[in-house]
């Protein structure tokens, strides 16, 4: 028995992976994979210089004393 890819690949209309809503569109499925991907990596990217930002503008903490949360 082959992985479930190879089936995939003869059956792609049976990869629920490829609609858009209730609509088969492996294209549009794939557009949308891609936007998704990009937001996240823009998000990661944002994410990252908000805690640069907060990392650089934080008082330390005065010696003896806990921070308060």
């Amino acid at each position: 028995m082959g992985e479930w890819s190879d089936y995939f690949e003869d059956f792609p209309e049976e990869n629920p992976a490829n609609y858009v809503g209730n609509r088969f569109d492996p294209k549009g499925a794939e557009a949308l994979r891609t936007q998704a991907a990009k937001a996240a990596q823009e998000q990661a990217k944002l994410d990252a210089e908000i805690g640069r930002i907060i990392q650089k503008h934080s008082n330390p903490a005065a010696p003896g004393k806990k921070q308060s949360e």
